[in-house]
């Protein structure tokens, strides 16, 4: 090839790129206060041909406008947007809590704090209602992804007429991608058979990287690139989700930047962090040792003082009362207190710790040169501190989660109190007693679940964007809620909500813009009403005055059917939050009128949302609904291979029924070893599996002492083919386990306590391995098998006058 042919190649490229790049980049930069550009459907339609077409080339006018992708307006800042897990309002150091943050200590230092944003009480509802900028009901999901019914404010589905930021932004020319946690796609769509239109990537996102579920184990977790599992059996040493969360983003930011430097990013962070299990690298929980042996009653009283001398409540602001249903510090036993404050410096640790990795992410985006265009949205929290461990805290929620072993949720303090180091650890799933979950969300009333109060759905909001904002350190005091995030940034990115997407016309948009309030301290709040429900507990802001329920169910009960419960009956409160910050005066009796033409407005918004039913009917009664929905029950499954997963809604009922397990394996001549079959974790769950070559069945019910049983061959399976057997009877919390190979008993023996349910929500039923957090230290690197596995047959056998329904209703509640 000539050389000058070659410069001319060159050149005629140059040349076709500039004209590309300069397509569709006349819009005007954005700025704060600036209004959205018209456009009312997504995708833009290509632009018409405005050349001029001929039989030959050379009589033909080209318009490369016709090639150029879509490209954001001139200017439109990046964007991250964190927002963390059951972290209360009175958490962080950032506003007045205990918890070193200075991640987003420096943040607030070049941002604003909003010390009156409030989220829904509970994770999938906000992350629903912060990606749509609509009410939760009103996309389908009420509370929880993973517990649907079939009325349109509960389908736990996402629809089709609720665009997300992601989706809108992409459109506009952004780049997008999420890391962390997901838990709006629906249980009954988590398999590999999808549909994906409801995981992140079919929600706007170009990239995600995290897991799907309510929650997550950060030393062994299972995750998704994309829509596909991660292999976990070959992590490194030391192996923190944090971190790798971390670093997945930024490589996706350096990755996004070389490829298209000119193009803005739109990064959603939810790390996951200080929801159940609590666990963190054990130099971060060292320091916080012995910082809290004063107790949460006293620490609500420090952290009170603390926020007032920030700035971050006012003066008059009062401590809630303390509910009776939770113990006062001076009431535990020593052994208690010393258990209690290690759940803490856990809970202290994590929290610190996911602060560290964001503020990786943060460092690496300042390297970058790209801090001065980049908006940051921190979200301290999805809702309220967590109060689901109840009064004692557990070691292992996933017991707290199974009503059959509902007694053994707590080990024992004594014996605790001699094994702190445990905890925080790989083998605990612990969760904090709800006194520390009160403190961390001083000074306000109640915790997460809890909408009612403003301890369920108050979190601290901090927004950055260095060399727009001119206010900086300081604080705002307007209310808002999540759903205002998506209109704010829209605004912000100087792109407007479309009418229709995909085609389908769209629900308008619940939330209202921030942005006026950036430099503007005392203008009024635009969000005037806005109401609240989460499992029965409701209530209705409107104009600084909030009418709300009493709570009657409390967080750590709602696992308790109770399907006949009277929603009407709840009694009422009302406050009036401009002179009582803290919610902290009932003021119902003196202004009756107002509690009444304030329930007549809650009315009004629930029926317009689709709020109604009111359902408080408990978490394991809606499991009947979720699974009659999902229609994923059968009593037969055939696996054809290994490497083989079906999550925990879709996976055998083996951990309620009996069940026989058939797999038809080969052995090659140097003998083999690992999973056949295993199902959850040691929190609780089964694994079949060659040890030493044996056929061997473990079952963990926990992993507290004295709750595994392993049944084991006394010969190693000869090479070449065998089919083995493992059939399980259950009777009590136990049962009789027998192994069979080549239809010969082998093996058989009690299983003292039989686990009660797939413990982790990440956890999957596998064939082949154990992913994520393993049922038994017996093997290690996700216990692949290391023979051929040809077929894997369950069947599940219902006992006489079994009914699917009666099963359904033993299901254990799922965490949020």
């Amino acid at each position: 090839m000539k050389l000058p042919y070659v410069t001319a190649t060159l050149g005629a490229l140059l040349l076709a790129t500039t004209a590309l790049t300069l397509v569709h980049a006349q819009k005007p930069a954005p700025s704060a206060g600036s209004a959205p550009l018209a456009g009312n459907a997504l995708p833009y339609p290509p632009p018409p041909f405005s050349g001029k077409f001929a039989p030959t080339l050379s009589g033909s006018q080209p318009d490369y406008a016709l090639l150029a992708p879509v490209q954001a307006p001139q200017g439109a800042p990046n964007i991250i947007v964190v927002l963390t897990d059951d972290v209360g309002f009175g958490a962080s150091g950032t506003f007045g809590g205990p918890i070193p943050t200075p991640n987003l200590d420096r943040l607030a230092a070049n941002g604003l704090k909003y010390n009156e944003f409030q989220t829904t009480s509970i994770c999938s509802a906000t992350r629903a209602a912060l990606l749509t900028g609509r009410n939760q009901h009103d996309v389908g999901i009420g509370d929880l992804a993973d517990i649907s019914s079939p009325y349109p404010g509960y389908t736990g589905m996402i629809p089709e007429n609720a665009d997300t930021i992601a989706d809108v932004l992409r459109g506009n020319g952004y780049a997008t991608a999420m890391f962390g946690k997901d838990h709006d796609t629906p249980s009954g769509e988590e398999s590999a058979a999808g549909p994906f239109d409801r995981w992140p990537t079919g929600l706007g996102f170009d990239h995600f990287y995290g897991f799907v579920g309510g929650d997550s184990n950060q030393y062994q977790p299972n995750l998704y690139n994309n829509t596909t599992r991660v292999d976990g059996s070959q992590r490194p040493p030391g192996y923190m989700l944090d971190q790798d969360l971390a670093d997945h983003a930024i490589d996706w930011i350096h990755q996004e930047k070389i490829a298209a430097p000119n193009k803005p990013f739109f990064v959603y962070y939810a790390p996951g962090s200080t929801h159940a299990p609590h666990q963190a690298p054990a130099d971060w929980i060292a320091r916080f040792h012995g910082q809290f042996n004063e107790g949460w009653n006293q620490l609500r009283v420090d952290t009170l003082n603390r926020q007032k001398a920030m700035g971050i409540v006012p003066q008059n602001a009062e401590l809630s009362p303390w509910p009776t249903q939770i113990p006062t510090w001076d009431s535990l036993t020593p052994d208690q207190k010393t258990v209690d404050e290690r759940y803490m410096e856990v809970y202290a640790g994590m929290l610190a710790y996911e602060d560290d990795q964001i503020g990786r992410v943060l460092d690496e985006v300042n390297r970058m040169g790209l801090a001065n265009n980049t908006v940051v949205v921190f979200i301290e929290g999805d809702n309220g501190a967590s109060g689901e461990a109840g009064p004692d805290g557990t070691l292992d929620e996933i017991i707290g989660m199974s009503q059959a072993a509902e007694d053994e949720r707590v080990a024992d303090p004594h014996w605790l109190a001699q094994h702190l180091d445990i905890m925080g650890g790989p083998k605990t799933y612990e969760n904090y007693p709800v006194g520390w979950a009160l403190a961390m969300d001083t000074p306000f009333p109640w915790v997460k679940q809890i909408a009612s109060h403003l301890g369920g759905v108050r979190n601290g909001m901090v927004i950055s964007w260095p060399g727009h904002i001119e206010d900086v350190g300081q604080i705002r005091h307007q209310y808002h809620h999540v759903v205002d995030i998506m209109p704010t940034l829209l605004q912000l990115a100087h792109v407007t909500a479309p009418q229709t997407f995909d085609g389908i016309p769209q629900l308008p948009l619940d939330g209202v813009s921030m942005a006026y309030s950036f430099d503007n301290a005392d203008a009024p709040s635009t969000h005037q009403t806005q109401y609240y429900e989460m499992m029965g507990n409701r209530g209705i802001y409107h104009d600084g005055w909030l009418a709300n329920t009493t709570p009657r169910n409390m967080p750590w009960d709602i696992a308790h059917n109770r399907p006949n419960s009277d929603v009407t009956s709840y009694n009422w409160e009302l406050y009036d939050l401009d002179t009582d910050y803290s919610q902290t005066h009932n003021v119902a009796a003196q202004y009756p009128d107002r509690l009444k033409a304030m329930q007549t407005l809650f009315d009004e918004e629930a029926r317009k949302n689709n709020v109604y039913p009111i359902q408080d009917s408990g978490l394991t009664y809606r499991a009947i609904q979720t699974a009659m929905t999902t229609k994923s029950f059968r009593f037969n499954y055939v696996f054809w291979g290994k490497d083989i997963y079906l999550p925990n809604v879709s996976s055998p009922a083996i951990f309620s029924l009996p069940f026989s397990i058939e797999a038809d394996i080969n052995v090659p001549a140097n003998g083999a070893n690992g999973v056949i079959v295993a199902a959850g974790s040691w929190f609780g769950g089964w694994s079949f599996y060659l040890r030493d070559g044996k056929p061997t069945a473990f079952a963990a019910a926990s992993n507290l002492p004295g709750m595994q049983t392993r049944i084991e061959a006394p010969n190693p399976l000869a090479a070449g083919n065998s089919v083995v057997r493992y059939e399980f009877t259950p009777s009590g919390e136990g049962g009789t386990l027998t192994i069979l190979v080549n239809g010969a008993q082998v093996a058989s023996g009690q299983i003292a306590h039989r686990p009660m349910m797939m413990a982790g929500t990440a956890e999957t039923f596998d064939v082949g391995r154990d992913s994520g957090v393993p049922v038994t230290d017996d093997y290690s690197n996700e216990g692949i098998f290391t023979g051929d596995i040809k077929k894997v047959e369950v069947n599940l056998k219902p006992p006489i006058g079994f009914q699917v329904l009666s099963f359904i209703q033993n299901l254990p509640k799922l965490p949020d």
